[in-house]
């Protein structure tokens, strides 16, 4: 399992770019946190999933939140092989895997408590998508059109909205991606953006975690023949919406990298310019695009900073990546007020620190930090 969930968030959470080694949830644009005192910090809750190895990328990633604050996410034993978990409110742990898997990846939860993922049967082979209802009870699926190969072909959801949609992405028999769209019926459309491309690894790829809103509106990119990256938004009635970030690189590896959407059709993100470098933005319903970098963010290629995902009030999180090559999180307010954070615990180190998931509409956040030794924890914070 030493790679498989590593190569597939990476690959298609940053596509052409930056981010390196680890499959963390890196994406939410929500609410404004409330108006604090100067010193009034908020509270941070580190944790591990019972059963996560301790050795260097072993440890916990937590993926996703409910509004009610059931995290969900996975985590790599002392063998490297991924399990999925479900963290109650109270701290209580669930551990879960479909039948047959040896690798189990839960990317996103919606507030019912019904989660969505994939897993893989063996090493290196095709994976398969499951819906985890609140039950427990799971259903496994696979898009019409998806790989059976090895080199990681096959389905990816990677969103659940409240009606028990599913979008995600799979892999063909060629390696190119395709985004998908499974109804509550279980009814499956598939789709891809105009000038998306038809190359091994191009395609069209959807955001991680909270990529399709409650309407049924979605958000992604697609890298198209030259391995530039666009963004777009899908809406319910199919329709696409293709944009580009000002300043975005026009090269292979650059381009606009698009993080999630919410229930106002805000949608966030961050570019990758002709330097390598990351910068963060904002895209109003009406296609007004802000751009905006973390103070202390790094400026060399791979670095600055990367908005990940965005919430119903319009706060968006993220993480931004210093000179040294240290990660850190931040939050920005839907009025753009920024505020940077270190989890207690995290390393100091090139490719260590704070990395961030997902929020809440109350701004309550869950993400990963790496430590000295490079092992993987859980956090959950509470502003």
């Amino acid at each position: 399992m030493t790679n498989k969930c590593k190569f597939v968030k990476f690959e298609n959470f940053t596509r052409s770019t930056a981010w390196a080694a680890l499959c963390l949830g890196l994406f939410t644009f929500g609410l404004g946190l409330p108006a604090k005192a100067e010193d009034d910090k908020p509270t941070i809750i580190t944790f591990d999933a019972p059963g996560a190895g301790t050795a260097a990328f072993e440890g916990t990633y937590p993926n996703a939140i409910t509004p009610a604050g059931a995290i969900t996410g996975f985590y790599f034993d002392a063998n490297f092989d991924d399990h999925g978990f479900l963290r109650a409110r109270d701290g209580n742990f669930i551990v879960f895997d479909p039948v047959g898997s040896i690798g189990t990846a839960p990317f996103s939860i919606n507030p019912t408590g019904a989660i969505t993922g994939f897993y893989f049967e063996d090493l290196g082979g095709p994976a398969h998508g499951f819906l985890r209802a609140p039950d427990g009870t799971i259903t496994t699926f696979d898009a019409p059109g998806a790989g059976t190969g090895h080199n990681f072909q096959g389905t990816y959801p990677y969103n659940i909205n409240p009606a028990g949609a599913i979008a995600g992405i799979y892999q063909d028999a060629s390696n190119v991606y395709h985004g998908f769209l499974r109804a509550p019926d279980g009814s499956i459309t598939t789709f891809d953006a105009p000038g998306a491309g038809t190359g091994p690894r191009q395609g069209t790829f959807t955001s991680t975690e909270d990529g399709l809103n409650p309407a049924g509106a979605l958000s992604g990119n697609y890298t198209d023949d030259a391995n530039v990256s666009h963004g777009f938004v899908r809406a319910p009635d199919g329709t696409f919406t293709i944009f580009n970030a000002p300043g975005a690189g026009t090269g292979p590896g650059a381009g606009t990298i698009v993080g999630g959407i919410n229930p106002a059709g805000l949608t966030e993100g961050f570019y990758i310019d002709a330097a390598g470098l990351n910068h963060g933005f904002v895209r109003a319903a009406d296609g007004t695009i802000t751009t905006f970098d973390v103070q202390g963010a790094g400026t060399g290629s791979g670095q600055g900073t990367i908005a990940g995902n965005i919430n119903t009030p319009g706060m968006i999180d993220g993480q931004f990546i210093d000179a040294s090559g240290m990660y850190h999180g931040f939050l920005r307010s839907k009025h753009g007020v920024i505020t940077k954070y270190d989890v207690p615990g995290a390393g100091t180190g090139s490719g260590q620190g704070t990395m961030v998931g997902i929020s809440t509409p109350t701004g309550t956040t869950t993400g990963s930090y790496v430590d000295a030794n490079n092992v993987v924890h859980g956090y959950l914070l509470v502003p």
